[in-house]
């Protein structure tokens, strides 16, 4: 839900508010429903019947709401949507430096990100270096490790949230060897997931990638392709390499086809998006987060089309269409 509040802003962009201001609402309401006082978090799964199944959400679940909310802040107009975004961020914000795991962490830095984007840094500066530092001393233990600059011994999911959070927040605190080691990390993890034949290839999750052993082929998950898009986009933001612009295209490519299955993983007619690529090829199945990941790919490749379009473009060129 958090992810689909997600996609709401960023269709707003493209399709105006009085467009996604039912479903918004009805998914910061859902958070608020998730919201547990008691411990300060969300909780995560839910019943058919609406009986909670669950008490707290892991920090996954719970870092993944802070940043839509953090998101709402930044990005939703003045309205109901965002006050009640906005109250319940702050009801919830207090469980933002307790997180101890790596992809929590830089979840809960692009939401102090986004909120600073709006309200300024110092209100987040104290949570934002916390969190930034700690996962930063991660990768500083492993710097020097040529063959595997990783601070984990098996490679998983959202692998480039990690290296994503280190170039956002080396920017915005001004730690130029932060921006290069989520640069250097990034590069690497580019480099091992590139096949043969140009196409992106993701880390499958029959097996991940263990140190010292081969990167599974299978079961490749639109997840990958979207984390290593949206890092690969903060990449080219901070250092305009166009190595990263088509990392961003080659991740965009991966869903239309461009991949190890030849087939496109997702269905732009219909706006679902398939569950993976598995050893038979394209799964039949279409997930929610699946369809999620590919509608984000998809707008933050627009955007990008447009913005960069936009800034090479003479008097009287029209921006193209995404294909």
């Amino acid at each position: 839900v958090a992810r689909a509040l997600m996609v709401d802003l960023l269709h707003y962009r493209q399709l105006g508010w009085p467009s996604v201001a039912a479903s918004a609402q009805r998914n910061v309401h859902f958070l608020a429903e998730a919201f547990e006082s008691s411990t300060g978090r969300f909780r995560n799964l839910r019943r058919w019947d609406g009986v909670w199944l669950d008490l707290p959400g892991s920090e996954d679940a719970n870092a993944r709401a802070l940043q839509a909310l953090a998101e709402v802040i930044a990005s939703a107009p003045a309205g109901t949507v965002r006050d009640d975004a906005s109250a319940l961020f702050e009801r919830s914000f207090s469980t933002a430096s307790r997180v101890s795991s790596l992809r929590p962490q830089a979840t809960v830095i692009l939401a102090c990100e986004a909120v600073a984007r709006t309200r300024g840094f110092d209100v987040m500066a104290d949570v934002y270096e916390r969190v930034a530092n700690d996962m930063w001393q991660s990768f500083a233990r492993c710097e020097s490790d040529t063959d595997w600059p990783w601070p984990e011994a098996l490679v998983t999911y959202e692998n480039e949230l990690l290296p994503q959070a280190l170039i956002v927040a080396g920017r915005r605190l001004n730690r130029p060897r932060m921006v290069q080691a989520g640069s250097h990390v990034l590069d690497w993890l580019i480099a091992a997931q590139t096949g043969e034949d140009g196409n992106l290839r993701t880390v499958g999750n029959a097996g991940w990638w263990p140190r010292g052993g081969r990167a599974a082929r299978f079961d490749q998950q639109p997840i990958s392709a979207t984390t290593l898009l949206l890092a690969a986009e903060a990449a080219f933001e901070e250092t305009a390499d166009p190595r990263y612009g088509d990392a961003v295209e080659s991740a965009y490519g991966w869903f239309l086809g461009h991949n190890d299955a030849h087939a496109p993983v997702a269905d732009p007619t219909s706006g679902a998006g398939a569950d993976g690529i598995g050893p038979a090829g394209v799964s039949r199945n279409q997930g929610a987060e699946s369809t999620l990941m590919w509608l984000i790919a998809l707008e933050h490749i627009r955007d990008l089309r447009a913005r960069n379009a936009q800034a090479t473009a003479k008097p009287g060129d029209a921006f193209g269409a995404v294909a």
